[in-house]
């Protein structure tokens, strides 16, 4: 009778322990669990049935489900059986407003689809308003396609961080300095005094990034480039800006100042490790060393590059060198999406096809440059781009079951040749759900379409005869 009841006090014993097993378990805000994690950190960690566990807007474990489900307690799961869990794609290269010039001027080289078209556009048409209509387009289709984190160059740069901080997304907004009247500042030292609130308004934010960005070298003197660089030393300000980005800027610059635009910023001290620099589609092996050195970020913009036939930026070599290059889409006016998944499959095919080599820019590249490498770009490598512990929770649910991805046998040839930006479900930001399921959580979508058409109607009327409507 005694060695029966041995069981039963054995079960007794041992009930507490469970209950407080279970007590020791870290709460967390939210669990990501069952998925494929595609984690982008050093050893490239690629984790089936995996999970995330997140607090306070930070990543504190990654692991196997089962690991994470034993140690953490969550407020809200989230089931990605099925699906894929990736970093948040970062867009290096934008001017998110122009959204409402999708389409206005297409098929035409750089100089004339600039002072033709979209200068002239601009100057009738952007005001704050404006600005702020046209952000909130980009960032509901930027979410929509899995992108996180964007880095822009516009005007009325402080309504576009209200906008971009209100959808939740993650942003390095750089306010445009260039020498001439502009929408919203007319003069340089207008501009500078905004860039200087705009930055102090914003630093320290969790979310925006305040930057400055002088338009190119050729539309910013020397003496107010250097100045740009003065007030980026003093304020810890990301420096935004065009480089090289056609055959032509780079000829000119040879005959106006005796040297290429890269040589010519080197010459007067303006490149540094907070220099974002878009596009350098046209530079030398012996310039991209000096851009190592120097620790500048490049952002590849493939299919703006294309577009408007500027060139192909030589990514093979600096892939090769190691150097920090991202992807960015460029504004919707030149590419005409915000769609990072294509400018992925795009600069692994056109590499391919430029070099006559099929193993350069392979899938795995191609898509660190849209998550780590191009966190890289942006200065940002220690927050965002992977999937590691104590990093920023940007995060984005994929589907891997539809059509187009059916069968798939690496996890980077079929994100990057097979996914499209509908695939992506679910879109995490600074651990807030700001997509979930495809429905937009933080925007409203129908009234976005609505206030971007009535846009249009103006910018008809505004341009009249010299817009070309088909």
């Amino acid at each position: 009778m005694i060695t029966k009841l041995i069981p039963l006090v054995l079960l007794i014993s041992i009930a507490p322990s469970v209950t407080m097993a279970q007590r020791k378990k870290t709460v967390v805000d939210l669990i990501i669990s069952g998925g494929t994690v595609v984690t982008m950190d050093n050893s490239r960690r690629i984790i089936e049935n995996g999970a995330v566990a997140v607090k306070n807007g930070r990543i504190l474990a990654i692991g196997r489900a089962t690991e994470i489900a034993r140690n953490y307690a969550a407020r809200e799961v989230i089931n990605a059986a099925g699906k894929v869990v990736i970093p948040g794609l970062i867009n290096g290269h934008t001017h998110v407003p122009m959204t409402l010039f999708r389409g206005l001027a297409d098929d035409l080289d750089l100089q004339e689809w600039l002072t033709k078209y979209i200068f002239p556009a601009e100057a009738k048409n952007v005001t704050e308003e404006f600005v702020r209509v046209g952000t909130r387009l980009g960032l509901a289709e930027m979410i929509r396609g899995g992108t996180t984190t964007y880095c822009d160059m516009y005007y009325f740069e402080d309504a576009i961080a209200d906008e971009t901080s209100k959808a939740g997304m993650r942003g390095v907004l750089g306010e445009t300095i260039i020498d001439f009247p502009v929408a919203d500042n007319k003069t340089n030292a207008e501009g500078m005094a905004y860039a200087e609130q705009f930055i102090s308004h914003w630093k320290g934010n969790s979310l925006i990034v305040p930057a400055i960005a002088p338009h190119a070298p050729y539309t910013v003197s020397e003496e107010h480039l250097k100045a740009i660089r003065a007030f980026s030393d003093r304020t810890g300000a990301p420096i935004v800006t065009h480089i090289s980005e056609t055959k032509r800027e780079v000829d000119d610059s040879l005959k106006a100042k005796g040297a290429s635009p890269i040589d010519y910023l080197n010459r007067i001290g303006f490149l540094n490790s907070r220099v974002i620099a878009a596009h350098v589609v046209w530079p030398s092996e012996e310039e991209l060393g000096l851009l190592k050195e120097l620790g500048v970020g490049i952002v590849h913009n493939p299919q703006s590059n294309m577009k408007l036939a500027s060139g192909v930026a030589p990514v093979p070599e600096m892939l090769k060198q190691d150097l920090p290059v991202g992807l960015g889409t460029d504004g919707a006016a030149s590419n005409n999406d915000l769609n990072i998944w294509e400018e992925m499959d795009t600069a692994a095919k056109l590499h391919k096809v430029i070099s006559k080599d099929p193993k350069v820019v392979n899938a795995a590249e191609a898509f660190e440059m849209a998550t780590i490498r191009g966190a890289r770009a942006i200065h940002l490598e220690r927050e965002i781009g992977s999937i590691e512990k104590g990093k920023r929770a940007d995060l984005v649910i994929v589907d891997l079951d539809d059509l187009n991805q059916t069968p798939y046998y690496n996890i980077y040839s079929d994100l990057v040749y097979a996914t499209k930006a509908a695939d992506v479900r679910t879109v995490i930001i600074e651990g807030r759900v700001v997509m979930r399921d495809r429905r937009l959580l933080t925007l409203n979508e129908e009234t976005i379409k609505a206030d971007a058409r009535r846009y249009r109607e103006r910018i008809i009327r505004s341009l009249g005869t010299s817009i070309r409507l088909l």
